[in-house]
């Protein structure tokens, strides 16, 4: 068993679903320390709710600082007995390993530590200031992980020159797609206000639903038609959904007094959240609705162009794999339009992503190594270079 896998295995066996970190940071911290590493946590949130962040700094002699990035927490199992072997006992089978976060995102963690031992047993005195930044908040609400450590940085001046995410973007071979960006991500909570009365009285009463389905489908109309924007190289067109629309009392003979609709953005670098935010109303307005509307901007669009990080890890990927790997900005957020507040250059790469947050989720075995070797090698690419 490699080393690699050994340690996968011993953090998947630690039960750690959001906010717990169920002790991955200690094992991961103790073994970082040995390597000079200093260990600082960060805690985070309510007391029903803490959240347990690990930034761990290994200084070098004048280069710039690459750092590593993840979460120790995972998603709920699901139902046990709709696992083939418990989700918190890493098992094999078929030359795959088993367990909740083997894929998403144990493994990498993993990765990343023994990718660093191999690189300082080589390279005991590198120029470069390597780190780990880690939290029990990714798959939870987010706002007591990641994001609280970069505020902590940059309080103290303290910035990133390379960072790489360990989420699962790899689709059919391990190193075929590394994202080089994400979308931004922004939801309204919209209340239309009617006036409840009796269905068989409507002159009495004023329909919510029955008021918003005109601005609705010109929403939908622009959505269909790319209205919002045509996106561009990197980002696709921006996307507007509805996830929730809710109304009435539950009675059938009821007109309902308000309509509440949930919805979502996921924009591009050529909107802004103020400009969409403004055309929603626009519509909303046009159509005369009485209602109020709530916004959070969960993160904004975020992209690194081929330089220093995605090259060294493009190489990486091209020596270990034989891969041209693709560069994309699909797909949902992370944690990575934290840390691109505070770093100019960040990907995300990872394994491949088909069973994640899945029952029965699971790595392949033979990607394991060469995970760690490309997150290796591209340590060793960012060392060469010179100023």
């Amino acid at each position: 068993m490699s080393r690699t896998l050994q340690l996968a295995e011993q953090l998947i066996s630690r039960p750690s679903v959001t906010p717990e970190d169920g002790g991955c940071q200690q094992i991961l911290g103790d073994r970082l320390e040995r390597l000079g590493f200093r260990l600082e946590t960060i805690e985070s949130g309510p007391a029903d709710f803490r959240v347990t962040n690990l930034w761990a700094v290994r200084p070098g002699a004048e280069g710039p600082t690459m750092a590593f990035a993840g979460h120790t927490d995972v998603v709920p199992t699901g139902p046990l007995d709709q696992w083939t072997s418990h989700p918190f006992t890493p098992t094999h089978r078929g030359g795959l390993l088993y367990g909740r976060g083997a894929c998403d995102m144990k493994t990498s963690l993993a990765a990343f530590v023994v990718a660093i031992e191999e690189f300082l047993a080589a390279t005991p005195d590198p120029r470069l200031t390597l780190a780990l930044l880690l939290t029990s908040d990714e798959e939870g609400p987010g706002v007591d992980g990641t994001v609280v450590v970069c505020n902590t940085l940059a309080a103290r001046g303290e910035t990133i020159d390379y960072c790489i995410v360990g989420e699962p973007t790899s689709v059919e071979r391990c190193g075929d797609m590394i994202k080089n960006g994400r979308r931004g991500t922004m939801s309204g909570k919209l209340t239309v206000h009617g006036v409840q009365g009796h269905i068989a009285y409507p002159h009495l009463a004023r329909n919510p639903v029955h008021a918003f389905a005109p601005a609705l489908a010109e929403l939908v109309a622009i959505n269909a038609d790319g209205g919002w924007d045509a996106g561009n190289d990197h980002f696709q067109p921006t996307s507007w959904q509805i996830s929730n629309l809710h109304a009435g009392t539950g009675a059938s003979n009821v007109i309902p007094g308000a309509a509440v609709i949930d919805f979502n953005f996921r924009f591009s670098t050529e909107s802004t959240p103020e400009a969409l935010q403004q055309r929603v109303k626009a519509v909303l307005d046009g159509h005369g609705l009485d209602y109020t509307l709530a916004w959070t901007v969960g993160g904004l669009p975020f992209l690194t162009v081929p330089g220093a990080l995605v090259e060294a890890v493009q190489h990486a990927i091209q020596d270990e794999t034989g891969i041209a790997c693709e560069l994309s900005t699909s797909g949902g957020t992370s944690d990575a339009r934290f840390i691109a507040k505070i770093c100019k250059q960040v990907v995300e790469l990872g394994p491949v992503n088909a069973s994640i947050h899945k029952i029965d989720e699971h790595i392949a075995v033979a990607d394991i190594e060469p995970l760690k070797n490309i997150y290796r090698r591209t340590l060793e690419r960012l060392e060469a270079l010179r100023p």
